[in-house]
């Protein structure tokens, strides 16, 4: 649960030789749900000791707008079921879903209001035990969302705890005392100036016991207080509960809030206004305080109890900030989410370089993401509105070459495109209704999957909670399978190219070209293993020289692997490479 996401104003056949190799490698996996499976079943015994999530390909599910299995118009889990053979055939590894629990969802299931049972709207606990028992015969591990900040005020600790200044659950979170007011109604201020990230003050009046609590997003989501040994024992417990269950991990959901300045001093306040018409402050005192990797370390020894893998929201600002998430000896998350991606607006080959190189460089295994549903989908946020189709393609060959795991948002591998409500009464996400129309709210890019062309998108056989777009007639799985130069059938094979490359799975990255303006180039080395990718960033057509005498390949060949541009050559020389606009490349390099 992010920091409100700023717009920009403008808002199959896959090739026959490679999709066997991938169905080949596919079948030798040897699935452990609790003891992960060697890599070594997948690409040689020198893999052995990888953690299996460094060779996966996570792809992130919001269970509302995936598949509806009972045609009421909201996905749910026995729809997610009926589509892992779709995922596995894509080559997605684990699927991470967005909260399923019971709650009132006044934040779409981001308000949990109990940690151990399945939301009647998804399914049963049977279902989703079903769920991991299917996806566990296709080689897919399920990843659940844990909202770790707060929870519902309609969860029991909370209802407890508000009940009185004495119950039990009192310091389960955040309750102070407001400031005297001179003015009788209303009888306090709240304690301090802190702001909740989506507008309004983070202090909530309880005229019952005439205390305030504290809430870093909406009033319905309070805080749990971590400085509770309590609190840390029981939210620990709740993941013992899923990874029992068959679960491989957790996405940790707004890391960085976990922890307050017990002396509640104002944050500091800067200059202009936010999106709510405050005034913009600097979270000091409500974000990042340093507690929050102790509880991170905690956390990180149960998840190695049963070999799951942590992935944190971290809305890092620098390196500096991303390598703490790491820990000392890895020991805090094994993939804290590099969202540095999101915050470029532009097509820019320099800016992604200086990204990449400084990610890869942090010391622990990078994580790449281009759109999740907080954040407008990719296609919009860097199509031109002529070479769309061709940047989407080079996204993909960018961030699924990378050395680290990548995250795919579901649609992302058909090109799905932002739906944003045309007008206020449209919106459903809480952002939308009360920053509009500063805001628009993330509901364009949680519209349901686009499945078929027909009413829908065949997403349901009723009027879906949100609306699709247009496009889906023409931009939805049935379509793109058919047509073999498609987006979907790009990703299958550049998907089964990173299962069955070592170079791709295990290499080094090394940057080429360092100030090329308009082309990214990288090799990715593994051993005698050498795989180039060069991405044309601009809309022209671009030549591209290359010395790699300094790595020993001077005189080297390449081979066309896989290319979105139709006029590439099968091989050639590596003297020279021609780009068409927008276009990707990969090659095998051979002295």
């Amino acid at each position: 649960m992010p920091v409100p996401p700023s717009r920009p104003s403008a808002r199959f056949r896959a090739a026959a030789a490679i999709l066997a190799a991938a169905v080949s490698i596919f079948s030798l996996r040897v699935f452990a749900q609790q003891k992960p499976e060697s890599p070594s079943a997948r690409a040689g015994a020198e893999a052995a000791a990888r953690p299996w999530w460094q060779d996966a390909v996570f792809y992130e599910v919001y269970p509302r707008s995936f598949a509806d299995s009972n045609n009421d118009g909201v996905g749910d889990l026995n729809g997610i079921t009926s589509k892992l053979d779709y995922l596995h055939a894509l080559g997605v590894d684990a699927i991470w879903i967005t909260p399923c629990f019971p709650s009132p969802q006044v934040d779409f299931g981001y308000d949990v209001a109990d940690y151990e049972n399945i939301d009647p709207m998804y399914g049963t606990l049977a279902d989703f035990d079903r769920l991991v028992a299917e996806a566990r015969k296709r080689h897919i591990r399920v990843i659940l969302d844990f909202v770790i900040n707060h929870t519902s005020d309609k969860h029991p600790w909370f209802l407890d705890s508000e009940s009185s200044r004495a119950s039990a659950h009192r310091d389960w979170y955040v309750w102070r005392d407001g400031k005297p007011s001179a003015d009788p109604s209303p009888p306090a201020q709240p304690p301090n100036n802190w702001q909740a990230i989506f507008g309004g003050s983070a202090w909530q009046l309880d005229p019952k016991t005439g205390q305030f609590y504290y809430h870093a997003f909406y009033p319905q989501q309070p805080d749990l207080n971590w400085r509770n040994p309590a609190v840390e024992k029981a939210m620990f417990d709740q993941t013992r509960f899923w990874f029992k269950r068959g679960v491989a991990g957790f996405r940790l959901d707004a890391v960085d809030t976990l922890f307050e300045d017990p002396a509640l001093r104002d944050n500091p306040v800067l200059p202009g206004t936010n999106a709510f018409g405050q005034p913009r402050m600097e979270m000091k005192y409500t974000s990042k305080l340093p507690e929050v990797h102790d509880v991170l370390r905690n956390l990180r020894k149960v998840a190695d109890e049963y070999g799951a893998v942590l992935i944190g929201e971290t809305w890092t600002r620098n390196i500096d900030e991303l390598k703490e998430y790491y820990g000392q000896h890895s020991s805090e998350l094994q993939m804290p989410m590099d969202l540095m991606f999101t915050s470029v607006k532009t097509l820019s080959a320099p800016e992604f370089r200086r990204q990449i190189g400084a990610v890869d460089a942090a010391g622990g295994w990078p994580v790449y993401v281009i759109s999740n549903h907080d954040i407008v989908r990719s296609y919009n946020r860097y199509g031109d509105g002529q070479h769309n189709e061709q940047i989407a393609k080079l996204m993909a060959a960018m961030y699924l070459t990378l050395r680290g795991s990548p995250i795919l948002y579901y649609g992302e591998e058909i090109g799905m495109e932002n739906n944003d409500p045309k007008s206020k009464d449209d919106v459903k996400d809480p952002i939308g209704r009360l920053g509009w129309p500063a805001l628009k709210g993330r509901d364009g890019e949680r519209t349901p999957m686009q499945w078929t062309p027909g009413p829908n998108a065949g997403f349901s056989t009723v009027a879906s909670w949100l609306p699709v777009p247009p496009s889906a007639q023409t931009r939805n799985v049935e379509s793109e399978s058919g047509d073999p130069n498609s987006i979907l059938n790009f990703y299958k094979r550049l998907l089964a190219l990173r299962h069955t490359e070592k170079a791709l799975l295990y290499g080094d990255y090394l940057a080429l070209n360092p100030d090329d303006a308009s082309v990214l180039s990288y090799l990715r080395r593994y051993k005698e293993e050498t795989i180039l990718v060069v991405l044309n960033f601009s809309a022209a057509p671009q030549t591209i020289t290359f010395d790699l005498a300094p790595q020993g390949l001077g005189a080297a060949k390449v081979q066309t692997l896989l290319t979105s541009d139709t006029a590439q050559p099968a091989s050639g020389s590596l003297r020279s490479v021609s780009l068409a606009p927008f276009s990707a490349c990969i090659f095998r390099v051979s002295r």
